[in-house]
C-alpha cells in the first residue's frame, strides 16, 4: 500500500473490515463513499448523502444498543453479551467512519465554497461596484420622477373612531400640562 492510499480514508484497513457485515443497501450506501464518487459530489449534494449517513449510523447504534442490553439481560454478563452482539457493532462502526468521512469531505467543499465567495465579494468590491458609501453611482440619490401624487388619509378606519383617538390625547396632553 502507498501512502497516497495509506492517506485515503476508504482504503484503510479498517473499511474491509466492516464491509461483510453490511447487506446489500447498506453496501450500495458505502459505495457512495469511494473518493471518486464522493469527489463528483457538490456541496448540497453531499449534504443529501451526509444525512442518509447520519440516519444509518443513528439507525445502527441505536440498534446494537437495545440488542447489547437484551443480551446482558438474558446472558446476565456484559463479556458474554458482547461476544453475541459483535455483529451489530461492527455494523455501527462501519456507519462511524462513513460518517467521519462524509462529514470531512463536507468540510473541505463548504470550505472551498466560502473562500469562492469571498474571493468574488472582494472583486466586486475592488471593481467598484459595492454597496458601500463610497460607490459610486450614476444619480444624485433623490427620486427620478415625482410618480404619482398620494394622499394621506388620517382615518383608522372610522370617523368615531379618529374622534376618540384625538381626544384621548387631548386628554393625556391637559393631564400633563396640569402637572
Amino acid at each position: 500500500m502507498t501512502l497516497a492510499q495509506a492517506q485515503e480514508p476508504w482504503n484503510a484497513p479498517f473499511m474491509d473490515d466492516y464491509l461483510w457485515v453490511l447487506k446489500g443497501d447498506e453496501l450500495d450506501l458505502m459505495r457512495e463513499l469511494e473518493p471518486k464518487r464522493l469527489h463528483e459530489l457538490d456541496e448540497d449534494e453531499l449534504l443529501a448523502l451526509h444525512r442518509r449517513v447520519r440516519r444509518a449510523r443513528n439507525k445502527h447504534v441505536s440498534n446494537h444498543r437495545r440488542g447489547a442490553a437484551r443480551k446482558v439481560t438474558k446472558t446476565g454478563s456484559r463479556g458474554k453479551a458482547e461476544y453475541k452482539t459483535a455483529k451489530s457493532r461492527l455494523r455501527a462502526e462501519a456507519f462511524e467512519e462513513a460518517l467521519a468521512i462524509v462529514s470531512e469531505r463536507l468540510a473541505t467543499v463548504a470550505h472551498e465554497t466560502a473562500e469562492e465567495l469571498k474571493r468574488e465579494r472582494l472583486a466586486r468590491a475592488q471593481a467598484g461596484r459595492g454597496t458601500g458609501p463610497e460607490s459610486v453611482t450614476s444619480h444624485d440619490g433623490g427620486v427620478g420622477s415625482a410618480g404619482r401624487a398620494r394622499s394621506h388619509q388620517g382615518t383608522t378606519g372610522g370617523a368615531k373612531r379618529d374622534a376618540s383617538s384625538r381626544s384621548q390625547g387631548a386628554k393625556r396632553q391637559a393631564k400633563r400640562d396640569g402637572r
